[in-house]
């Protein structure tokens, strides 16, 4: 069994250190323009990569695990490709996934001005991670810029399969904490009643970070989840 987390909008791949650190042989790749390639403009299109790399690396018996836009690169990846997964684990994620226009337009203008706002959110976004966590997540946010996250966003904000995750037959796990503001419980309770047998694990005093947040809760979650596949 081998384990794939996707990180989600503007991120990299680091950012499932604490699930790296607890699944030894588990990896989580960086999507291309985080800021190394180029970036790409779509859900679908980050499917084809994250395919290929599972592909060229020869992984079998995948558990696709993906934060937001990498739950939304789960989700389309079982619809598109679903004889190559065994499962998989949408964490602050949705079938469809809005974004607010209001944070468009600010990192439209982080872009042009390199301003603070952008940087400021981020900065109150991850209060609850652990400090040292927080300061290498944050560095890692700062070096790939607001850029590859608008186009991210961008994507999300595209991105609905509302009307298509009942084709989903593999087994689901849905994590998400209580004061997610983005990606709320609400929208893991609707792909749980879509798709029989799934389960859901909702946190509690955690945000749309999480894994990061409670890695303890999250991991042993993923593992009595995995061990019963």
């Amino acid at each position: 069994m081998q384990l794939v987390f996707i990180h989600g909008s503007g991120g990299a791949g680091d950012v499932w250190q604490y699930q790296l650190d607890a699944f030894p042989g588990s990896v989580a790749p960086t999507l291309p323009g985080h800021p190394v390639g180029e970036v790409i403009s779509t859900v679908e299109g980050y499917v084809h990569w994250v395919h290929d790399f599972i592909q060229s690396n020869g992984y079998k018996d995948v558990v696709l695990v993906g934060h937001s836009l990498g739950g939304g690169i789960a989700l389309q990846y079982a619809l598109d490709y679903p004889g190559e997964l065994i499962a998989i684990v949408p964490v602050g994620s949705g079938a469809r996934l809005r974004v607010n226009s209001d944070y468009l337009t600010e990192l439209e203008a982080a872009i042009s001005s390199d301003s603070g706002p952008w940087f400021k959110r981020q900065e109150e976004r991850t209060a609850l991670m652990e400090p040292t966590f927080r300061e290498s997540f944050l560095r890692k946010r700062r070096a790939i810029g607001p850029a590859p996250q608008l186009n991210d966003l961008r994507a999300c904000d595209k991105f609905d399969v509302m009307n298509r995750v009942g084709e989903i037959k593999l087994p689901v796990l849905l994590i998400c904490g209580t004061e997610d503001a983005m990606t709320p419980v609400k929208y893991h309770q609707y792909l749980a009643e879509r798709l029989p047998g799934t389960k859901l694990v909702i946190i509690p005093d955690t945000t749309h970070y999480v894994f990061t947040e409670k890695p303890v809760e999250v991991n042993q979650a993923l593992k009595e989840f995995v061990e019963a596949l």
